[in-house]
């Protein structure tokens, strides 16, 4: 955002006449008065609020809810809490490091399945050219011994992981604009897999370049040892279930021709899969061999516009999805679906939700998957299906 510059004083620089020496006098005395005002004031302030904190019992004494019941940036958590699940650390001590943002491929034949998704803390699933999704993973609290097939930087992805202040962000080079804005961000850990960091990556000989890139949670961590600022939580989190919110089973989300999404819930969690007509593939980790699932799965409609630079010859630019403002959403949680507004007042700030009524909405304590909808997509017939 940009400053207002100070309004000129319309009659000059120099103020000559004795009038204007008297007008400034007047001024002088005036801003003398108002100090002192000031003082007084502020002194008095002190007295009242000492006198009123006199019995008050220390910060320290309060007692503190179990779960974030804070706004994303505001909010914060116990040493044993992961700051973007809400949930108890493995070994119960959430590890002293930044948020690590990874992108990663989903094109159906190069880069599905993808390693490493169910390590991760959110998955932002979001557009790219030529209806091709890709995911950026945000790690924290878990580790992963292979993340990828890895991928190029795009313009949604330092717009996305601003939020996490001081994050790790590692992609496969891109387009020399994208990647000199990722260099300038002096916010951000760079760690380009084909250049900085091609000491943590490895290539599988069971794919065929570009998706054959890999990486893991430790050789990244190990590029930046002094980074041990934990990131703030980005969500607001609640056991309890909004109380607008519905029961369904599955969502459908038929982002392209290629990439039809469905999540179903089992009970316990929402799992991830493709539909391919009437028939449902599940979607499975190559590193924990078991299917992709999450505890929250946040859908938001945003607008978006084609950027300059095209990713090859004869495409169209990237597609830059505007995850600042607000704009329509859903979210599902505990078997259940909810209508909100998602709100980010800022690139710094969080994602915040309400619904129909303005009241806020909170996620279960859990991972989360973030599916960014394109306002032109979500249009067409049978793009967005909740089923009962």
């Amino acid at each position: 955002m940009s400053e207002t510059p100070p309004s000129s004083d319309p009659r000059g620089g120099t103020q000559g006449s004795s009038t204007s020496v008297a007008r400034g006098f007047d001024r002088k005395r005036t801003i003398a008065l108002a100090s002192i005002i000031v003082i007084i004031g502020a002194v008095l302030a002190l007295v009242l609020t000492r006198g009123s904190t006199k019995n008050s019992p220390p910060a320290s004494a309060v007692k503190q809810p179990a779960t974030s019941h804070g706004t994303g940036y505001f909010a914060s958590f116990a040493p044993n809490i992961c700051p973007l699940t809400d949930t108890v650390a493995p070994g119960g001590k959430a590890p002293l490091r930044p948020a690590l943002a990874v992108k990663i491929g989903n094109e159906p034949l190069g880069a599905r399945p993808q390693s490493g998704l169910n390590a991760a803390d959110i998955v932002y699933d979001t557009p790219a050219e030529g209806g091709v999704m890709r995911y950026v993973a945000v790690f924290q609290c878990n580790n992963a011994t292979a993340i990828g097939p890895t991928r190029s930087v795009r313009y949604v992805d330092w717009h996305i992981i601003r939020q996490f202040i001081h994050p790790i962000f590692a992609y496969a080079n891109g387009i020399i604009p994208d990647v000199n804005v990722v260099d300038a961000s002096k916010w951000i850990s760079s760690a380009d897999l084909l250049t900085n960091a091609a000491s943590a990556t490895y290539r599988t000989t069971d794919r065929q370049a570009p998706d054959n890139l890999y990486t893991s949670s430790a050789g990244l961590y190990a590029l930046f040892p002094s980074s041990i600022t934990p990131p703030p939580p980005v969500f607001r989190y609640s056991t309890a279930t909004p109380s607008r919110a519905k029961p369904i089973s599955r969502v459908q989300i038929n982002f392209s021709f290629d990439t039809n999404v469905v999540w179903t819930w089992t009970g316990s969690d929402w799992s991830h899969g493709y539909a391919n007509g009437t028939v449902v593939s599940p979607d499975v980790d190559s590193l924990s061999h078991t299917q992709v699932t999450t505890d929250n799965v946040v859908i938001e409609i945003v607008n978006y516009r084609f950027g300059r630079w095209p990713e090859s010859p004869g495409s169209t630019g990237d597609v830059e999805s505007q995850t600042r403002g607000s704009g329509p959403g859903y979210i599902l949680r505990n078997g259940t679906m909810t209508p909100v507004t998602w709100h980010r007042r800022s690139l710094i700030n969080p994602d915040t939700f309400t619904d129909a009524r303005g009241q806020a909405v909170a996620l279960a304590p859990g991972r989360t998957w973030v599916e960014i909808l394109l306002n032109s997509t979500a249009k067409n017939p049978g793009a967005l299906t909740f089923t009962p």
